[in-house]
Order: structure tokens, then C-alpha cells, then sequence
């Protein structure tokens, strides 16, 4: 059973962001300028490009690079704030 501190930390913090190139949905929260906390709303595999076209087992992949520059950019944009300031 999940206490609620357990889900704060799980899921608090956590923003919807648009990938910029393809579009798919994730959560997202920006614990520092090096750290991303990612989780995937759907399948990586049926939504994002990069995933469906890897060779190999998807989960051995660290993240779609192109995801990561959207992020980025919204986080220079404002869009997207950083936890630690």
C-alpha cells in the first residue's frame, strides 16, 4: 500500500509536457538543472519515434534524445521550472 508521503514523492512536482518533434506526452519534473524525473503516460514504444524504431529492448534506452531537447527548451523558455531554483 502506497502512504500519501510515498506518492508525493513518486508524483509530486510532476507537469505534462508536449514533446516538440513528435508530440507524445509525458510528466515531468525538473529536480535540478542535471536531474529530469520522466514518466511516460503511454507506451514509449507506440508513441515516440525514436522508441519505436530502436534496435534492441526499448529499456535499455535512457531516454529519446529528443524529448530531453524539448524539455530543455521549455526549461529555458520559463515554460518549465526547476525545483532548486
Amino acid at each position: 500500500m502506497t502512504t500519501a508521503e510515498q506518492a508525493e514523492f513518486l508524483s509530486g512536482g510532476l507537469r505534462p509536457h508536449e514533446c516538440r518533434s513528435c508530440g507524445t506526452c509525458v510528466l515531468v519534473k525538473k529536480n535540478s538543472i542535471q536531474h529530469t524525473s520522466i514518466q511516460w503516460t503511454t507506451a514509449p514504444a507506440r508513441t515516440c519515434p525514436v522508441f519505436a524504431d530502436a534496435d534492441g529492448p526499448t529499456a535499455l534506452l535512457d531516454t529519446c534524445p529528443k524529448l530531453a531537447d524539448s524539455i530543455s527548451d521549455a526549461v529555458r523558455e520559463g515554460t518549465l521550472a526547476v525545483a532548486d531554483g
